[in-house]
Order: structure tokens, then C-alpha cells, then sequence
């Protein structure tokens, strides 16, 4: 890890978030608790360096706010890069699932398991949208922080986009 990792940590209605980056770029976003070793040791706290991260994350959960537009630096195969890229473009208030994002990336239907393990390693949660894919069935499955917080988000935006929650092909 960097010397210049940098964190902040931000209250939302779904737990307080942990913000990682290098000074230019987000490059974490996890839900209480974070996972094991985040932030690292030699991280420092550097609540100014998120000042745009925390303001967009207020707006978000206040329903003013539907695409996150902040410096992102995930460290990933280029694999799980692509299925990050892919998750960008999931319109707010809509979900996938991870079948219809294998086909999206160009893969078939039998890669959704590769797609949902990329997504499941998502660093950067709530801005880049892994929230979003859902299991073929419609259910609500998979997710890092937890279903509940899954359940919460795609409700919220549902009720932000004044909408039912539709399936993004």
C-alpha cells in the first residue's frame, strides 16, 4: 500500500462509510465494519482530501444526486476493471443481473459466476453500483455490506427515481 493512502469516514443512513485514496483519487469505499486491514496501518486520516467523496455521498443519500462524477483509482485484474467499468453504466433506479452483465461484457451466460465474484470484490460500493445486480431470479443476493444495506439502496433509489425497480437488460 501507498505512503499516501488516505481515509476519511462519513455517516450515512446505512452505517458509517470508510473512504480510502491517494490524495487524488478514491480508490475504497466500504460499509461498517470494513473489511480486515482497512485502512491499512501506515493510513493516514485526511478528512479534506474527501470533501467532493463526502458531498456527493450527502447528496446521494439526500435523492439529489443520481451519478457520482469523482476521480476513481480501483485496483483490480483487468477483468474485475472491465466489470467496474460495466457497473458505471447501470442507470440509477434500475438493476441487472449478473447473467445480463456477463452478456453486456461480451461473455456468455455461464460467466456470471467470473462477473459476480469481480463484483463482489468492488472496492469503491454505492459509486460504482454493484448494488445494482441482482440474481437471475430477481432476488436480492450478494453483497459485500451486508443484504439489508443491498435492500435499502435499491429502495432508495427506486423511491428517488419515483419508480418501481426495473430490470437494466
Amino acid at each position: 500500500m501507498p505512503e499516501n493512502t488516505r481515509f476519511t469516514t462519513v455517516p450515512s443512513p446505512i452505517g458509517d462509510l470508510l473512504l480510502l485514496g491517494d490524495g487524488t483519487a478514491l480508490t475504497g469505499l466500504y460499509c461498517d465494519p470494513p473489511p480486515p486491514g482497512q485502512p491499512p496501518a501506515e493510513a493516514r486520516r485526511d478528512d479534506a482530501a474527501f470533501t467532493e467523496a463526502r458531498a456527493q455521498l450527502a447528496a446521494y443519500f439526500a435523492g439529489e444526486l443520481q451519478d457520482f462524477d469523482l476521480p476513481l483509482a480501483p485496483k483490480g485484474t483487468a477483468f474485475q476493471t472491465e466489470v467496474w467499468d460495466e457497473l458505471r453504466q447501470i442507470p440509477f433506479g434500475t438493476t441487472t443481473t449478473y447473467g445480463s452483465l456477463a452478456r453486456r461484457l461480451g461473455r456468455p451466460v455461464g460467466a456470471a459466476r467470473a462477473v459476480g465474484a469481480c463484483n463482489g470484490r468492488n472496492p469503491i460500493g454505492i459509486v460504482v453500483p454493484c448494488h445494482r445486480v441482482i440474481g437471475s431470479t430477481g432476488n436480492v443476493v450478494g453483497y459485500a455490506g451486508g443484504l439489508d444495506r443491498k435492500r435499502w439502496l435499491l429502495a432508495h433509489e427506486a423511491r428517488v427515481a419515483g419508480t418501481l425497480l426495473t430490470l437494466f437488460p
